[in-house]
């Protein structure tokens, strides 16, 4: 794969969408509230992503995008039983916006939006079963087959990789695992890594080179503080002493699309994200389509625009609301034509702009960040020619040569470093982590390596719920007080299947019934073996 056919005049744009969401299965229910994380991702940003990504391929648009895709999120999308759930959530959309449009019929604005939101839902049912029989995962694989993305690896659970590195053997098991799950799921083994939270410490990369990763994605100040301070600061990689790439954030880009008060998302034309019927129609009208016991939820029918800072808000007007995302691509490509243009001049080789994101950015949080996306790569291939899309590897293989440096620890986290996962409200989860890593260790360096039966299905259960309660989730929700209690109740839960096992295996003694109970619950990573952590 050689770079994009268009050569620019001065620069390259590297976009790149990390796409994860913790496991969150629930098979003990017939419908669970956090489940729900998943089915909006999939209605507001992954179908819409594929659909734009899709039609650039179909319109002959050159153009590349990075993503990262975690293991517990590919698990959740290939999985029977949420796809199942996700299409009965999808039906209950439908039909409630069917009845919006009865209810608003007498109120044209809001009635052409109830319309506008049922076709929205219908067509994304279609889609579904139009992208490899309902198979996200593998949607996206034929878009990496055919050259228009790249994939990144990362850890199996999204283990904030700083704060367990006192366990070496559990970095590596997550890295390896990580790679592992993406080599099924996309028949190919990847070339870069998304360190989560872009949590680096030193050393990191030598697990990645176990793994084969070719490069990784620091945060700006992880590149600007390297041993040597790179010469041409975030806008070209570095090789760490071990020859694995480090590729830093630009934060120019980021700001204009991540900042409350500058970034496009903020835009009183852009649908306003916190006003959904969920919450404001009567719960007798609403109570079939929110959550048993009257739990208000999200529905994803939106009636109104940003508008202002205050209370008040105006209807929500969708070809206003396109308009402006087009303005604002264009802005967007203006700006980093001009920094292409002022680094090109100081280079020994094109300047590259890494612009790292949540994806769940692009259709949940900002509605119309899809279409943003779409409009930025159209206008990239035709309107301009100083800089052009491309992705890392492809950016390796055309610029081999760059300075070797020792990058310093960091985040993308609050100022930086550490304290969003580990701080007063979460801090208390690290020693049951570290006893029970420790643990892990000890059990899979007794078993050997020819554990069998029972035993060694045991070992690999509790492996993985190990490695469900390192998850970055669940500290990031403590810090962040949103659903703080089911957090609290996965570390714990986690760990008390991990101890209830790790007594059985000691002990030469496992419940044969309640194993079972855990691997149908927990059921991630089928493949999982013990002696990764051997």
């Amino acid at each position: 794969m050689g770079l994009d056919c268009r050569r620019p005049r001065c620069g390259y744009l590297c976009m790149i969408l990390h796409a994860h969401l913790p496991y969150v299965r629930h098979p003990e229910y017939d419908s669970f509230l956090e489940e729900n994380w998943l089915f909006e991702a999939i209605t507001e940003t992954y179908i819409p992503l594929l659909t734009v990504m899709r039609g650039l391929v179909r319109d002959g648009v050159p153009f590349r995008i990075t993503f990262s895709m975690t293991p517990t999120l590919v698990t959740m999308l290939e999985d029977d039983l949420l796809i199942s759930r996700y299409l009965r959530h999808l039906d209950r959309l439908i039909e409630l916006a069917g009845r919006e449009v009865e209810r608003t019929a007498e109120d044209p604005a809001f009635n052409s939006l109830a319309r506008f939101y049922l076709k929205e839902f219908q067509r994304a049912r279609e889609t579904l079963f139009e992208i490899e029989g309902g198979r996200i995962v593998r949607a996206f694989r034929k878009l990496q087959d055919s050259g228009a993305i790249e994939i990144m690896a990362s850890c199996a659970t999204h283990a904030y990789l700083p704060l367990i590195r006192n366990n070496p053997r559990s970095v590596r098991a997550q890295v390896l695992e990580g790679t592992r799950n993406y080599a099924a799921a996309f028949g190919r083994p990847p070339r870069g890594f998304w360190l989560p939270e872009c949590g680096y410490f030193p050393g990191v990369e030598e697990f990645l080179a176990e793994a084969g990763i070719r490069y990784f994605v620091l945060d700006s100040h992880g590149l600007l503080n390297a041993d040597p301070q790179p010469r041409f600061g975030v806008y070209a990689p570095v090789f760490c002493p071990n020859g694995v790439a480090a590729f830093g954030r630009d934060p120019e880009s980021s700001k204009q699309v991540w900042s409350a008060k500058e970034g496009y998302p903020g835009d009183y034309d852009y649908r306003e994200f916190y006003r959904d019927i969920g919450f404001d129609l009567n719960i007798d009208y609403i109570r079939p389509y929110i959550h048993p016991g009257d739990i208000r939820i999200n529905t994803g029918i939106k009636y109104y625009r940003i508008t202002g800072p205050g209370d008040h808000k105006e209807p929500y007007a969708p070809s206003r609301a396109i308009e402006k995302a087009a303005i604002h691509a264009g802005n967007f490509m203006f700006n980093r034509e001009r920094q292409a243009e002022y680094l090109a001049g100081a280079m020994n080789c094109p300047p590259l702009i890494v612009a790292p994101y949540d994806a769940e950015l692009f259709g949940h949080w900002w509605f119309e960040g899809p279409r943003f996306l779409d409009f930025l790569a159209r206008k990239i291939a035709f309107d301009q020619n100083t800089i052009a899309l491309t992705t890392p590897s492809e950016y390796l293989e055309a610029f081999p040569v760059h300075q070797v440096c020792r990058p310093a620890a960091s985040s993308w986290g609050y100022n930086g470093f550490n304290e969003i996962w580990l701080n007063g409200a979460n801090d208390w989860i690290y020693r049951y982590l570290h006893a029970a890593a420790g643990r892990m260790e000890e059990m899979a360096a007794g078993a050997g390596r020819r554990a069998a039966g029972i035993k060694r299905r045991a070992l690999n259960q509790a492996a993985r719920e190990l490695m469900l309660a390192q998850a970055s989730d669940w500290a990031f929700i403590m810090k962040a007080g949103t659903t703080v209690e089911y957090a609290k109740r996965r570390v714990e839960n986690h760990m008390a299947r991990f101890g209830f096992l790790a007594d059985g295996i000691e002990r030469g003694k496992v419940d044969r019934r309640k194993l079972e109970a855990l691997e149908e619950m927990d059921a991630i990573f089928p493949d999982l073996d013990y002696r990764l952590y051997a």
